[in-house]
C-alpha cells in the first residue's frame, strides 16, 4: 500500500494556518494529487472544519482536544480519509494554542505507523503580530510569559518557520521579522509567504516536499507553564441564525459583530489571539477576522451577497475569563444584527478554559 505524506503546519493561534492550508490542498489538487485535510480543536463544531469543507475539500475532524491528547482519533480519522478518498497528502491543522507537537504526534507517526505515512518537515507559521513583541521580548507583548512560552515552543520544535501576511507588511518588517527569527532559530530556515495572495506558496511546497529524516526536534517542556498558559485563553464557540426582512450584506455584519467585539475587548484589557465569523447561506460563505487587539478586523473570505437568512458561528479565544466572553458575544451579535433589521437566534454556545493536556504518547529525546 502507498504512503499517504503527512504534511502538518502548526502556528500560534490566528496565524493564518487554516488560509495556508487550503491554498496548499488546492496547489497539490492541481498536481493531480488527492487530498484529506484533518482539523482539530477543543470542542466540537469547528470553525475552520466549515470554511474549508466549504471550499470544497474533504476534511476530517479531531474534537475535544488537540491531537497530542486524542492521537488515537487522529489516526483513526485519517484511516477513515484514507479508505473513503485514498488520498496522497494528509494536511493536519493542529490547534494553536499547542506545542510539543514533534514528542507527541510526529514521532509516535514514524515509530507506530511507519508503513501508513510518509512524514514530511514540520513547518509552523509566525504570526507577526504578537510575533515581533514577543521575540524581541518587549514587556508589553499582549500575552502573559505563561502563554508567550507555549508561542516560543512552538518555533523551537519546527523544521522550519513561515513567516505569513508578508502581504501586511513593509519589506523593512518582513526582514526584521527574519532576522530576529534567524537570531533566535539560527539553524531553522525560513520561508516568507502570503496565504491570501499566494506569493511564496510554490517555496512553501519546495521545504514541504523535501526527502530526508524530519521532525526530531524534541523540547524540554514544562508542562506545568504549558497548562497554565493554555488555560489563560478563554475558548468559545457559538452557533447561531439570523433572519431579516430585508437582505443584509453578510460580510458587513461579520465584521461589524468582530469590530464591535474588539472594541468591548479593548475595553477590558482582554488580548485576543484570534477572533472568527463564518456565515454560510443560499450558496454563500463568509469568513472575517481579527488576530490581535492592535490589527484591524478583515474580510479573509468574501461572499459579496446579501441575504435574508444566514448560519454564524463565533469562535474566539481571548486572555479573558469565558463567561465573561460568552456574555460580551451575545450582546455583540444581537446589537450587530439589530442594526441590519434582523433577529439572531442563538444555537449551542461552548465556552470554557482547556483543560492540562495529557498526551497518549509522548517520545523523549534519544
Amino acid at each position: 500500500m502507498k504512503k499517504m505524506r503527512f504534511v502538518m503546519i502548526g502556528g500560534f493561534l490566528g496565524a493564518g494556518k487554516t488560509t495556508t492550508i487550503g491554498r496548499l490542498a488546492a496547489m497539490y489538487q492541481s498536481q493531480g494529487l488527492k487530498v484529506g485535510i484533518v482539523t482539530n480543536d477543543q470542542a466540537s463544531d469547528l470553525v475552520d472544519t466549515h470554511t474549508l469543507r466549504n471550499q470544497g475539500f474533504e476534511v476530517g475532524e479531531v474534537a475535544g482536544a488537540c491531537f497530542c491528547c486524542h492521537f488515537n482519533e487522529l489516526t483513526a480519522t485519517t484511516s477513515k480519509l484514507s479508505q473513503d478518498q485514498h488520498p496522497d497528502v494528509i494536511i493536519a491543522e493542529p490547534v494553536g494554542s499547542c506545542t510539543d507537537l514533534v514528542a507527541t504526534v510526529v514521532q509516535p507517526l514514524k515509530h507506530l505507523h511507519q508503513n501508513e505515512f510518509e512524514v514530511a518537515p514540520y513547518g509552523v507559521i509566525l504570526k507577526p503580530s504578537h510575533g515581533r513583541r514577543i521575540l524581541k521580548g518587549e514587556a508589553n507583548a499582549g500575552f502573559s510569559p505563561k502563554a508567550a512560552y507555549i508561542f516560543e515552543k512552538q518555533l523551537e520544535e519546527a523544521d522550519f518557520l513561515i513567516v505569513n501576511r508578508i502581504d501586511e507588511l513593509s519589506i523593512d518588517e518582513v526582514s526584521e521579522l527574519e532576522s530576529l527569527l534567524m537570531t533566535k532559530h539560527p539553524d531553522i530556515p525560513v520561508v516568507k509567504i502570503s496565504a491570501k495572495t499566494g506569493e511564496g506558496m510554490e517555496q512553501l511546497v519546495s521545504m514541504i516536499d523535501q526527502q530526508g529524516e524530519f521532525g526530531s526536534r524534541i523540547l524540554e517542556l514544562d508542562y506545568d507553564i504549558y497548562a497554565e498558559g493554555e488555560a489563560e485563553l478563554g475558548w468559545l464557540n457559538s452557533s447561531l441564525q439570523v433572519q431579516a426582512d430585508s437582505p443584509f450584506d453578510l460580510d458587513g455584519l461579520l465584521l461589524d459583530i468582530i469590530e464591535r467585539l474588539r472594541i468591548a475587548l479593548e475595553a477590558i484589557n482582554a488580548e485576543t489571539a484570534h477572533l472568527k465569523t463564518i456565515g454560510v447561506g443560499d450558496a454563500a460563505h463568509a469568513v472575517a477576522n481579527l488576530i490581535s487587539s492592535d490589527t484591524p478586523a478583515q474580510i479573509s473570505l468574501a461572499s459579496q451577497q446579501e441575504l435574508c437568512k444566514a448560519d454564524l458561528i463565533v469562535n474566539a479565544r481571548v486572555a479573558m475569563d469565558p463567561e465573561i466572553l460568552t456574555k460580551l458575544v451575545h450582546e455583540c451579535v444581537h446589537a450587530a444584527v439589530a442594526q441590519v433589521g434582523g433577529n439572531a437566534e442563538f444555537g449551542e454556545t461552548q465556552s470554557f478554559r482547556p483543560g492540562r493536556p495529557v498526551p497518549t504518547h509522548r517520545y523523549q529525546a534519544s
